[in-house]
């Protein structure tokens, strides 16, 4: 393996993502030198395509991809992975010679930050606000964990549709909903999941009003920067178990890590060294 890895992340509005310095933790623990660029298509010229076929041609050993790119990228790698097929989004991309094979650690990564705050409990009936790329990965994760129910809330009902029938063939058993408004279909939800991106920097809001939260047991939110969203704030406020979109954002890194590179990680000391802000 060389000692440089070129790596990367595809998306708009990400100038605060840490993803950089967490790669290039990853890279310090075990001696290697990492690169991690920032690739905005738009700020690029580019189309999304075109930024995904520079970075193929331009020697990255892989990328990350984020919002609003995944399900593109699904459609540009190799899946090897039929659950990740299914679910049609992608935020982790490995190149070698001739090829681009595709990964979904949001997915893996939700299933670790799901059981390290409610441990084997079930997730009951659960309000999904949003049906994009993070919200497929989300989905799928929430059904493997053993929801009851999922409530599908986009303003998109043929993008929530579609995620209804993805879901319903890979999980027969799995009572399936879909509506436009979350404030009806949070009713009697036990947990309230936002993957959309209000609430980050540069999409300011709440996707679901506080009074709508109360009764549920546990939320998540998607959304990493900043890491205590109006969303969170407000959950706690209701009294439920919050889940902070930045656990997700370490067991998703560390899953791409262990992917770009096949090398170990000492998860404690990347979450102190983040939180000394080193390599800030």
């Amino acid at each position: 393996m060389s000692d440089t890895i070129r790596l990367g992340l595809i998306g708009d509005n990400i100038e605060a993502s840490r993803a950089p310095v967490l790669h290039r933790l990853a890279g310090a623990q075990n001696g290697l030198d990492v690169t991690y660029d920032r690739l905005v298509p738009r700020e690029m010229g580019m189309g999304f395509d075109a930024v995904f076929d520079h970075v193929a041609q331009s020697g990255y050993r892989g990328v990350n991809v984020t919002y609003p790119y995944k399900e593109m990228a699904a459609k540009r790698v190799k899946i090897d992975d039929p659950l990740v097929r299914a679910m049609g989004a992608v935020n982790t991309v490995l190149f070698s010679p001739g090829q681009a094979l595709g990964f979904n650690t949001d997915y893996s990564g939700f299933l670790a930050a799901y059981r390290a705050a409610l441990g084997t409990r079930r997730p009951g009936v659960v309000l999904l606000i949003g049906a994009g790329g993070v919200g497929r990965s989300l989905a799928f994760a929430l059904a493997g964990l053993g929801a009851a129910e999922l409530r599908i809330a986009d303003l998109d009902r043929p993008r929530a549709e579609g995620l209804a029938t993805a879901l319903r063939e890979s999980f027969p058993a799995l009572i399936v909903t879909v509506g436009e408004n979350p404030e009806v279909l949070a009713q009697g939800a036990a947990g309230l999941v936002n993957a959309t991106p209000v609430g980050m920097v540069g999409h300011d809001g709440i996707p679901l009003s506080e009074t709508a939260m109360q009764g549920a047991d546990w939320a998540f939110d998607a959304v990493c920067t900043p890491v205590d969203t109006r969303f969170l704030r407000a959950a706690t406020s209701a009294g439920l178990t919050t889940i902070s979109g930045y656990e997700l954002f370490i067991g998703q890194g560390v899953d791409a890590w262990h992917l770009f590179a096949g090398a170990p990680l000492d998860e404690a000391l990347l979450r102190a060294d983040l939180e000394r802000g080193t390599f800030g």
